[in-house]
Order: C-alpha cells, then structure tokens, then sequence
C-alpha cells in the first residue's frame, strides 16, 4: 500500500503538469519542421532528395550545446531559466507563420534558411526546458516525469502533423501556418505561470567557467574511458528508428495515402498507445530502474520499425497504417523516455543546461546528418529494404548496454580505471 501511495504522489503533483507543458511546448517546432514542414513541400511536387536534405536545417540541435552556456551563465528579468524560455517561445510565435507567405518551389533556398532560424529558437527552447524540467524533478521523479514529457511532446506531434494537414486540405497553407503557431500560446502561459527552480548550488561565476567546467566535470565524474563509452551510446541508441521516421509522412503519401487519411489514422493512431505506454513506462520506471528499462524499451523500439518494413509490404492498407503507426508510437515512446531519463541523470545541477544540451545534442547528430541522406537510401534501396537498414542501425546502441547499463545495475556504471 505504501508503494502504491508513493507512485500516486509521484504521479499527481503540480510538477508532472508543467512536464506536459514542456514537452508539449518543445515538440511542437521540431514536428513543424519534420512532419509539417515535408508535406508542405512533398504536396507542391519539391524533389523527395530534396526533402531529405532539409533534415541539414536542424544543425542547431547539433550545435546547441555552444550556446547553452549561456543559460547556464546569464539571468534575464523573469530569470535564469524563465526569461531565456519567454525569450525563445515569442520568436517560435512570429517565425513560424512566415512560412505560408513563401512559393515551395521559387523560394527553397528562403524556406530553408527559414526553417534553420526557427530550428535555432526551437533548440533554444529546448536547452532552457530540459535544465528547467531537470531541477524541477526530484531524482526518483526523472523517469515518469520524462515519461510525461515525452509523451507530450509527441502529442504535439499531432498538431503539425494531423490537425494542420487536414486543415491544408480546407484552408490556404499561410492560414495553415498561423493556425499551427498559435498552439504556442500554451507553453507562453506555463512560462509566465511557473516559478525559477531552486538553484542548488549557484551559477558559474564566469562565462568561460560555464564554457569548460561542464566537460572537465563530466570526464572527471566518469574517467575518460567511461566517457567515451557514454557519448557513443547516446550517439547510436536512438539512431534506427530516428532514421526510419525522418521521411515517414512522405512515406505514407508515396504509399497512396491522403493527407486527411495521413492525419486522422496515421497520426491518431498513434496517440492513445504513446500516451498509455508511456505513461506506463514511466511507472514501471520506478520499479525497474533506468538502465533495465533502457533494455526493455530499447528492444521494443527496435521491433517498431519492423512495423514501417511490414506496411511497406503491405502497401495502402488503412488497417496497416494504424498498426504500424501504433507500435511505433509505443516503442518510440517508451525508448526515449527511458533514454532522456538516463540522459538527465546524467548531469551534473551546477551546470545542468550546458550538460544536458551537450547530450541532446549528440543524440540529434543522426537526425541531422544520417537523416540528411534518407531520401538517398530510399532512393536506392527503396522502402522494404531500407527499413532494413535502419533496424540493422539500432543494433550497436543495444550492445553498448552490456557497458553503460547492465542489467543487474540500478544506475549508471562508471569506471575510472
């Protein structure tokens, strides 16, 4: 009874809500940008290498980590987190809409560039939301709160990439647009709503100090061999299917699928069991520990993008559709709450944005760069076979947990030796 009255006070309190807030709020540009944003220009005939290579445009998620330190340094007027977060969800609100005033096809190079400014706030965004939800959290709170986040962030997934696409179906895509960043206002509330978190202990008292503690610190936690091993982890283990959803909307399009169908059943169908299973995992999270559920949902997101090679297969199959849909939104879902969860707990509090950004950013290498060459492997190989090809990238990631999470280890493994 105890133990069920504890995973009730983890589960309903004040700090879980805010993480529906954060995850909704930082889900939304990246899906603009991945799943609006390649209907957009698939629908007006844009070349499908091209769409491929748009992936380039999240760089700043990449590179985010050398401005992260900032965060960590300076205080604006609402505060150190607070007033970086007003800052970068106003500039998400006025650069979105400017897309639907832009020709797909005449202005490629303008929407690009475009797309890597809103990319830069988005990543902005993101680096302020994860050192917030970071302090937020107590430790034995990490795993179901990032469970909550990160089903809120694919729940904002369905805005772009369902309401919006049943919408261009009915309305001009500037009208679109605008509809689509108004969905901002929310996470806009939650940051003028909320308080600072507590600082724990203090900020760096320069910028350089903020600039090259965070790495010293983290090599030094760990052992330069322990390091290495960590990074490569956060690196491949969400490679797979982070490469077999890059193109997933032009997937269902290329299938024969309409937009209406794409966002009613191919998005839909995926809601309830990414919200369930997540929040699920996030319980079971308590019980298990991080590294045991970086096993077992690891293994699930593995068997998910079987799904995208089963309904390659298949063809245009609305039954199809939905399964596929709905196990990957589990299996996904479940392997990145467990992966942020690891990824936060990580972090040192003292320079949390700039740790935790440097993180996230490693593990956004493969969905700028291996992503940006989708639509040259698809090309070549077609559908079946690269799914394939992305079920084989998911391998390395699960084998690092022999090293990074075994088993019978409650948290994470370091060796100094």
């Amino acid at each position: 009874m105890k133990e069920n009255t504890n995973i009730k006070q983890v589960l309903f309190n004040k700090r879980m809500l805010i993480c529906i807030l954060t995850g909704f709020s930082s889900g939304l540009p990246l899906y603009i940008l991945i799943a609006l944003l390649p209907a957009w220009l698939r629908s007006n005939n844009v070349d499908l290498k091209a769409i491929g290579l748009f992936a380039l445009i999240q760089l700043p998620f990449t590179w985010k980590f050398l401005w992260a330190p900032i965060f960590d340094r300076y205080t604006l007027p609402l505060g150190r987190r607070r007033g970086w977060l007003i800052l970068s969800q106003i500039a998400l609100l006025l650069t979105i809409p400017t897309f639907g005033f832009l020709h797909p096809t005449l202005d490629l190079l303008t929407i690009a560039a475009l797309a890597s400014v809103v990319a830069f706030f988005s990543a902005s965004q993101d680096i302020v939301l994860d050192a917030y939800r970071r302090e937020l959290l107590l430790d034995t709170e990490l795993g179901l709160g990032n469970s909550i986040h990160v089903n809120a962030y694919k729940i904002a997934g369905l805005i772009p990439g369902s309401l919006s696409l049943i919408l261009a179906d009915h309305l001009p895509w500037h009208q679109v647009f605008i509809v689509t960043a108004l969905f901002m206002l929310p996470g806009i509330a939650m940051t003028l709503c909320v308080s600072e978190p507590q600082l724990i202990q203090g900020t760096p008292k320069t910028l350089r100090a903020a600039v090259t503690e965070p790495f010293q610190e983290f090599i030094n936690r760990n052992g330069l061999k322990s390091a290495l091993f960590i990074l490569a982890f956060i690196f491949l283990y969400k490679l797979g299917d982070s490469m077999a959803t890059a193109l997933a909307t032009p997937f269902y399009l290329d299938l024969g699928f309409s937009k209406t169908e794409i966002g009613l059943v191919a998005k839909n169908a995926g809601l309830w069991p990414s919200v369930i299973g997540g929040l699920l995992g996030g319980i079971w999270m308590i019980k298990l520990g991080i590294n045991r559920a970086l096993w077992l949902f690891g293994l699930i997101q593995m068997l998910a993008i079987l799904g995208f090679y089963e309904l390659a297969v298949l063809g245009h199959s609305l039954p199809g559709l939905a399964i596929a849909i709905s196990i990957e939104a589990l299996g996904v879902g479940l392997g990145t709450a467990a992966f942020v969860a690891f990824i936060a707990h990580t972090t040192h509090p003292l320079y949390t944005a700039t740790q935790f950004a440097l993180f996230t950013s490693l593990a956004a290498i493969p969905r700028t760069f291996a992503n940006s060459i989708t639509g040259y492997l698809v090309d070549y190989f077609g559908w079946q076979m690269f799914f394939l090809v992305c079920f084989i990238c998911a391998v390395p990631g699960m084998l690092l947990l022999i090293k990074i999470a075994p088993w019978n280890s409650a948290y994470i493994v370091t060796d100094k030796n």
